[in-house]
């Protein structure tokens, strides 16, 4: 959802019912639902507004609203509006050069944290980034930008990590460029984003896996796309429970039935850069520590 981050005591006074003009020197076009989010950096002047008693979440969405229209402050409405409440008009709508109409006005009785941006910025929850997934189709882009839908033995040397923009435009990647585009869409939420690469190496074709995990509000989320067995958001009480239970649905899905469990690593990885190709992607993975002992359960 699209949401528009305003300093206090300026966002409050949305919220609560105070103000439902919202001053911009920039228009648009959008109508319709907006998140309202309550900017890290307050106005000077909200000490002005202390006899209300607002309760202030600068970092969080605090409710949300409706664009109705957009208007040209004209002296007619600048003089319509300070009438009406000369306290929250009078000091900002001098300073822009549109109003913004705000209805259907919501406060939120528990705020979410996040992180603002300017002008409309987007917002998504878990299942709205899942149906987001749902437009790429599981394959990949080579280096002579090629679009193919299945693992061939051209891969390992022509295969090239897209960005999180490429996927969107060429609707398709492998778990590798998923991921990538899964933090892109978690980008503007305070969450705690976590990649793994998982990897068997007793055998010829490699097989691996990556997986973006999520910490809210203290649980653990596997948001899974590409793997399309097990589509979905999986929550659980501990890092440990989520990574084994990953590592117990990999093995029978990728492995041979006589397997050696000693060949079977978990890479906790940070951002890649774009464009690398499938061995640089290993080396990227690889660089970081093999966490699969500090597991608490040993899968055979």
């Amino acid at each position: 959802m699209k949401v528009l981050s305003i300093k206090e005591p300026w966002s409050s006074l949305i919220i609560n019912g105070y103000k439902e003009y919202e001053f911009r020197n920039l228009n648009t076009k959008y109508r319709g639902k907006i998140l309202i989010h309550s900017s890290l950096k307050n106005d000077p002047r909200i000490s002005q507004f202390k006899n209300l008693n607002l309760n202030y979440h600068p970092g969080y969405i605090i409710g949300e609203a409706t664009i109705k229209e957009t208007l040209e402050i004209t002296p007619k409405l600048t003089q319509e509006l300070i009438k009406k409440n000369p306290l929250v008009y009078t000091p900002k709508i001098n300073e822009s050069k549109y109003a913004w109409h705000l209805v259907d006005i919501k406060k939120y009785e528990k705020p979410i944290k996040a992180k603002g941006n300017l002008g409309l910025w987007k917002f998504y929850s878990f299942n709205e980034v899942l149906e987001l997934m749902d437009n790429i189709s599981y394959g990949w882009k080579s280096k002579t930008n090629q679009l193919k839908t299945n693992i061939d033995d051209t891969f390992f040397n022509e295969y090239e990590l897209e960005t999180p923009k490429e996927v969107i435009k060429n609707k398709i990647g492998v778990c590798w460029d998923q991921v990538e585009l899964e933090r892109y869409y978690f980008r503007n939420q305070c969450l705690e984003l976590q990649s793994y690469f998982i990897v068997y190496y007793g055998s010829n074709k490699c097989p691996t896996h990556t997986f973006l995990t999520l910490k809210k509000d203290g649980t653990y989320y596997w948001f899974e796309h590409s793997w399309a067995k097990y589509r979905g958001i999986y929550a659980y009480s501990s890092k440990k429970a989520l990574l084994n239970d990953v590592k117990a649905k990999f093995i029978p899905d990728f492995l041979p039935s006589k397997y050696n469990p000693n060949n079977i690593a978990i890479y906790p990885y940070s951002k890649p850069k774009s464009h690398l190709s499938a061995k640089d992607f290993f080396t990227h993975c690889e660089n970081n520590p093999n966490i699969i002992k500090d597991l608490e359960e040993v899968i055979k």
